[in-house]
């Protein structure tokens, strides 16, 4: 039997494009001699649909694409992922499914039983977990196909108190499929590799595994398709972040002419990059939108979005906006110039020093005699986001947020300033990993200016500022920020871990007290195991305090 992997990236409630997609998959595959096309998981609508599915017109369109789908499939057979409704009376109304469709008809379902409801899914909201588990007979093979996270309960300490492998497998299966939608994170394809191996290791049966690509606003899927032979040793792994359709021919429970080979990653600021471009460029082309407008400092985190952003959309689809101020060195502007020679975007010199000046004259009523400080701060923060707002508007262009993780984590930030933005680049990227990125970026030839990187990172808002004054060192608040956010250790585990006790209190308190600025902020594309947004819930008022 002849198996395609098709890795695809659909956009979501694009019905007639994932649709026809598929459908030219399959006449592709079956021009090619293949049995069974498998695709992902909810590739039908997309994943995830999130509150699309409380409409029953949506579930209905997700039905005539099914059909349309199983027209098209004669002389092949194809695996879709789609929900469907539940005919029970009791429990909610839909399921996570797949459909086993073979020559017109929808021959077996199959739905799906560990429903995920940490970080940054909620499956369990729209759907009803499995009970029932029963393999599918298809050309003399025993097929035990499972939905995502099926596979994942396989360790010392599972999650869920079923596992639907383990029930599949009493029908002594030959092989087993998995269909997916499993986001991207950058440490997440090495823990992939190792529970999937797991799984064919404790069944002792090989494996097809097949993800999307694409991104969904926050959410990135990166592909890397799998497939491991009955020992667990990895056999094929689809490339990353692009779309692709592979074969294998399947005997007796034996994957043919294929030979173990190693799982080889990319370091994770080479993933990281994949995933930062592809994530703008699908913002962008699925919400139809084609040019970019940022503002650009002269310092390294809007140098690296605008080249990110060159490299996504193409530079010429790129405008950078210079707004110098009174506090602006000569330096930071000429830095901010020499990226745009090296990239070729568009570039415009807007100053706002008389834009502050009429809003400090318009204030100084009421701030009478007060001193300068964080208020005349943001308002030329604030003044920079009403000029990029104002290019969005007038020209068409979606505005990029150039604030990284760093700072989004201890509120080093202006809300309707420099947080302003429909997607948030590197809000889930860590300054020592923008320095990082830089490198990388600049890995051929110089792109982004050397003094970007070099020079002590400041907002430039007042006379001779620089982040060290108020944080501590970043090589220090980061590896903080990443006990503290990714791994959650709390005040008295980092102190013991060495960090000084009155800067773990210190910085813990900017993180939680600066929640209602993140809830504010634009989505954020996801490239760690824990991203602020619909990763990471906390309260906004409380007095709980780590």
């Amino acid at each position: 039997m002849k198996i395609a992997l098709a890795q695809l990236n659909y956009i979501i409630g694009d019905f007639d494009f994932n649709t026809s997609k598929i459908i030219d998959t399959l006449q592709s595959a079956k021009a090619q001699g293949a049995d069974l096309v498998v695709f992902a998981e909810l590739s039908v609508c997309g994943y995830s649909p999130c509150d699309f599915l409380d409409f029953s017109e949506f579930i209905n369109q997700c039905d005539e694409s099914a059909r349309k789908i199983a027209e098209a499939c004669e002389g092949i057979a194809c695996i879709i992922g789609l929900p469907t409704k539940n005919p029970e009376i009791k429990g909610k109304d839909l399921y996570n499914s797949a459909y086993f469709i073979e020559n017109g008809k929808v021959k077996s379902i199959v739905n799906k039983a560990l429903l995920p409801n940490y970080d940054v899914f909620d499956e369990y909201r729209y759907f009803e977990p499995a009970v029932n588990f029963s393999c599918i007979e298809f050309k003399g093979h025993k097929i035990a196909l499972t939905i995502c996270e099926d596979l994942w309960n396989i360790n010392d300490n599972p999650m869920y108190v079923i596992s639907p492998m383990y029930e599949l497998a009493k029908e002594n299966p030959d092989f087993m499929i998995n269909i997916a939608a499993s986001p991207f994170a950058y440490n997440h394809d090495e823990e992939r590799v190792q529970v999937l191996g797991d799984n064919c290791r404790k069944y002792k049966m090989p494996l097809f595994y097949v993800n999307q690509i694409g991104a969904q606003t926050e959410i990135i899927f990166d592909g890397g398709s799998l497939v491991f032979d009955q020992e667990g040793s990895l056999l094929d792994e689809l490339p990353y972040f692009q779309e692709s359709i592979k074969y294998y021919s399947i005997e007796k429970g034996n994957i043919l002419e294929q030979n173990p080979i190693i799982h080889n990653p990319h370091n994770d600021i080479e993933q990281i990059h994949d995933a930062l471009v592809l994530g703008i460029k699908d913002y962008f082309q699925k919400s139809g939108f084609s040019k970019a407008v940022l503002g650009l400092s002269g310092g390294i985190d809007s140098a690296l979005v605008c080249a990110l952003a060159a490299e996504a959309l193409g530079a010429e689809n790129v405008m950078a906006v210079l707004m110098p101020s009174e506090y602006s060195s000569n330096h930071s502007i000429q830095d901010a110039l020499d990226l745009v020679a090296n990239l070729g975007c568009k570039h415009q010199i807007i100053p706002i020093k008389e834009a502050t000046a009429a809003f400090e004259s318009m204030m100084k009523p009421t701030f009478e005699d007060l001193p300068f400080n964080v208020a005349e701060e943001n308002i030329q923060a604030r003044s920079r986001g009403i000029v990029v707002m104002a290019m969005s508007n007038k020209f068409g262009y979606i505005l990029l947020n150039t604030s990284n993780k760093s700072e989004c984590a201890v509120g080093y930030g202006t809300l309707y300033g420099d947080m302003a933005g429909a997607i948030s680049v590197l809000g889930d990227v860590y300054k020592t990993q923008v320095y990082k990125l830089a490198h990388y970026i600049n890995r051929d030839k110089e792109i982004i200016p050397q003094n970007s990187i070099v020079k002590p990172p400041s907002a430039e808002l007042r006379p001779g500022q620089k982040d060290s004054d108020s944080l501590p060192d970043y090589e220090i608040l980061d590896a903080m920020l990443f006990q503290y956010i990714e791994l959650k250790k709390s005040s008295s585990e980092l102190i013991s871990m060495g960090f000084d006790e009155a800067m773990v209190k210190r910085i813990l308190r900017m993180v939680n007290m600066a929640e209602f600025k993140r809830k504010q902020a634009p989505p954020i594309l996801r490239v760690s195991p824990k991203a602020f947004g619909t990763g990471r819930r906390m309260p906004i008022v409380a007095k709980y305090r780590q």
